[in-house]
């Protein structure tokens, strides 16, 4: 496979998981947390899957289209092993949904920073919270949920807070 058809193939993947992802939070209060900015593609399909709630962007600098940058008040600069631990004096509230599309070329930044998210992100979500990513995780209290049709398994992932 070319690495065009594989960008289109991820790219379908996870647009199919944001979109399963509105039902899935749909009664569950707080905001979206985007980590990694890029282009503000993911950003941009947000905003519009969930006009009403708040979205915070984490990345290391903007590098994205201008019509697709968060305001100042949303937009959280620098390395996320340091910006994402005390978010949630940010955020104010538990979030209902994280994305997380920050992997790399280099397989052990990847295995680095998945550890880091596995740490991190369960005490900045809310019950019935919903995590996609692109790299698999392994929080504890975590259960990897279905995904869309069409998607095939490990091309990208979805997580939701176990129930009791």
């Amino acid at each position: 496979m070319s690495r065009l058809d594989s960008v289109i193939r991820r790219l379908r993947a996870q647009r199919a998981c944001l979109n399963m992802a509105e039902g899935l939070i749909a009664g569950i209060p707080g905001p979206v947390l985007e980590l990694g900015l890029g282009n503000g593609r993911t950003f941009d399909h947000l905003r519009a899957l969930f006009p009403d709630r708040e979205i915070f962007v984490f990345d290391r600098q903007v590098a994205a289209h201008p019509d697709c940058i968060p305001d100042d008040g949303h937009l959280i600069l620098g390395d996320i092993r340091e910006t994402l631990p005390p978010a949630l004096s940010r955020i104010g509230t538990p979030a209902a949904l994280a994305h997380a599309d920050i992997g790399t070329g280099d397989q052990a930044v990847n295995a680095e920073i998945a550890a880091f998210l596995n740490r991190a992100l369960p005490g900045l979500m809310a019950p019935d919270a919903v995590v996609l990513a692109d790299r698999p995780l392994a929080m504890a209290g975590w259960r990897e949920h279905g995904l869309p049709s069409g998607v095939r398994q490990g091309r990208y992932f979805v997580y939701q807070r176990r129930l009791g």
